[in-house]
């Protein structure tokens, strides 16, 4: 069975100065092969697709074949593998933890582990500083770090920004995160303080995930890229759960909501006069783990290429778990690579046909996302084609499975002119772009298309909608929201029979009509003032 969409490609996207000679009529996605790949790369066998693992060694096998059988050419070095060296520390699950005098149990009351290679963490008597939300910004006027000396020290910190706990005061940019609000960096800023450790108390809205999503992604062995930096880490790193960080503040004197409304208001930073003992036994191993990279040579400007992305790993296993101990990880990303191998077939199948794009496309399955964007970090500081003649990225990172939608939701709406296409694209489908929901997560700043953002390359999240097209789909839509919840990063996140697919199908044709249009353009997209990334690749004043 085959699922079908008759939408023309236009000749043109408004104003771009290349036009197709003859541009396909239809573009076709086979459903059920699209079914088979979610289903066999989110399967027991692949054992969840942990790097460094037996399950990355199928996965590996099983995309280079696919793109080995789509006529699909290897990177430059004549490899399909891009090798991304990690290292995996895992820290030992008998922690003994003592803050402010009270001991806290390991993942009821807090997660913790270490990105050193020492064996054992020993830290005896260390003084506890909150520094509010942890962010040295100058562009906002804000630093909790102003005049405080972190040696030998470990920060208490929130997650998030100001803008978020108080929109009303106009501190940054409100509900819509910034980067400063992901947990990311805020062990970068501690770490560039010179603090021992930093611990981030959860939230669960500030989080926009519940504490069972950090203990499933924090514990076990944690991945990282196995390069030097200038900046030491911090020790010792993790969260603990908001009642153990109110009993801790309530040690001190302190009542910790309170000192959340200031915190949102005013940079801050108070010494809680209390201490932490941390003792875990630390374990590092070095493993290279790979990207995948297949590309689909352009016809005339083959230097210049445009991208997808989407992450083959996801968390592996758990053995301490009992029943369940596999993290399938169907939606999140079986599904995303199994949209870039239709994608990527259906573009070869129309080279083949006699309709070859002028720019080059490149895939790439990255490795570590779910780590800390480590394939795609490693990409875009190693990159394979030059990111000066990267045209944009277009990441797909857990597809569409509750059916079709009137509108289509461009994740950070508003960050370049690579939306253009995109919106150009779901206007053929009488459907319209929207922004994400709940800028307050800051989705743009979580996959790996901001990897490449980072240094001015125009990168575009996006897929899928809130209004269901019709009356039928809002009730599946919410019998399946209902089967699927708590499942992110748990599980049960597993490939179901009774999927609609008919929306990621949809979105399929969105990515295929935004990148051909791009593709046979020559237009080089750049990003809106105003924007962090405008400074990097400036939007041109010639752009549609």
């Amino acid at each position: 069975m085959r699922f079908v969409y008759s939408l023309c490609l236009l000749t043109l996207i408004s104003g771009c100065s290349y036009q197709r000679q003859q541009p396909p009529a239809t573009v076709q996605f086979d459903e059920q092969q699209y079914r088979r790949d979610i289903q066999q790369l989110s399967s027991d066998a692949f054992e969840g697709r942990a790097p460094t693992t037996h399950g990355e060694k199928m996965t590996l096998d099983y995309l280079v074949n696919a793109f080995k059988n789509m006529g699909m050419q290897p990177g430059p070095d004549g490899s399909y593998l891009q090798k991304v060296p990690m290292v995996n520390y895992t820290a030992s699950e008998q922690q003994q933890v003592t803050l402010a005098g009270m001991p806290l149990q390991y993942r009821k009351d807090i997660v913790l582990n270490s990105r050193h290679g020492l064996k054992k963490i020993q830290i005896e008597q260390a003084p506890l500083v909150f520094v509010g939300y942890g962010i040295n910004a100058p562009e906002y006027q804000w630093n909790d770090y102003q005049g405080l000396d972190m040696t030998g020290k470990i920060a208490i910190i929130l997650v998030n920004d100001p803008g978020f706990a108080a929109p009303e005061t106009g501190k940054f940019t409100g509900k819509i995160m910034t980067y400063y609000g992901r947990w990311t960096y805020k062990f970068e800023e501690a770490s560039r303080q010179g603090a021992l450790g930093a611990i981030l108390i959860h939230q669960t809205d500030a989080a926009s995930y519940p504490w069972s999503v950090v203990e499933h992604s924090w514990t076990g062995p944690q991945q990282d890229l196995a390069t030097t930096s200038d900046t030491p880490r911090v020790q010792v790193e993790g969260w603990m759960s908001l009642a153990s960080a109110t009993a801790v503040f309530k040690q001190s004197g302190l009542k910790l909501q309170q000192l959340l409304h200031r915190a949102a208001r005013e940079p801050l930073h108070i010494a809680l006069k209390q201490n932490a003992s941390i003792h875990f036994a630390n374990h590092s191993t070095y493993a290279d783990s790979y990207n995948v990279v297949a590309t689909l040579p352009g016809q005339q400007r083959a230097n210049e290429h445009v991208l997808f992305t989407g992450h083959w790993d996801h968390l592996g296993k758990d053995e301490s778990l009992s029943g369940d101990k596999i993290f399938n990880g169907a939606m999140d990303n079986a599904s995303g690579v199994a949209g870039m191998l239709a994608l990527a077939r259906q573009y070869s199948a129309q080279a083949k046909a006699g309709h070859p794009l002028q720019r080059s496309l490149t895939f790439i399955a990255t490795t570590g996302e779910e780590q800390g964007l480590l394939g795609s970090r490693y990409y875009a500081q190693h990159p394979l084609y030059p990111l000066q003649n990267t045209i944009g990225v277009f990441n797909l990172d857990s597809t569409n499975i509750y059916g079709r939608t009137k509108d289509f939701i461009i994740v950070g709406k508003g960050k370049s002119e690579l939306e253009q296409y995109l919106e150009a694209a779901v206007k053929r489908q009488q459907r319209r772009v929207v922004s994400e929901r709940h800028p307050e997560s800051g989705g743009y700043f979580r996959s790996d298309h901001f990897s490449f953002a980072q240094y001015g390359v125009p990168a575009a999240f996006s897929g899928g909608g809130s209004e269901p097209v019709d009356a039928a789909t809002a009730r599946y839509k919410a019998k399946m929201q209902q089967q699927m919840k708590g499942c992110y990063h748990n599980v049960c996140d597993q490939y179901h029979d009774n999927w609609d697919l008919g929306g990621a199908l949809e979105d399929l044709a969105v990515y295929y009509h935004a990148a051909a249009s791009l593709a046979d353009s020559d237009d080089r997209p750049g990003y809106y003032q105003g924007t962090e990334f405008y400074p990097l690749r400036p939007a041109s004043q010639h752009q549609h």
